[in-house]
């Protein structure tokens, strides 16, 4: 366990910054799970944007590697280009 206040205090501030991850990472992965369900191709194309976003916030805060974000828009994108 932590003997100082600073190492205290790095902890929970680890937990807080931990849960928010996660609830970013989960809400995203649902948005894309969402998206690829979809069929209309209007729907599809508003949905992408906000996806995009969400994915590059996450690679912007190192949640997720920016590699693995890129292959992820560009799947998606393909995709959505797939239905035109």
């Amino acid at each position: 366990m932590a003997n100082h206040k600073s190492a205290e205090k790095r902890i929970r501030s680890n937990e807080k910054k931990r849960v928010r991850n996660r609830y970013q990472a989960k809400s995203t992965r649902t948005q894309i799970k969402k998206l690829t369900t979809l069929t209309k191709k209007d729907e599809v194309g508003t949905l992408l944007k906000e996806v995009s976003s969400m994915i590059d916030k996450l690679a912007k805060k190192n949640v997720i590697h920016w590699k693995k974000a890129a292959n992820q828009k560009s799947k998606l994108a393909k995709r959505v280009n797939a239905l035109a």
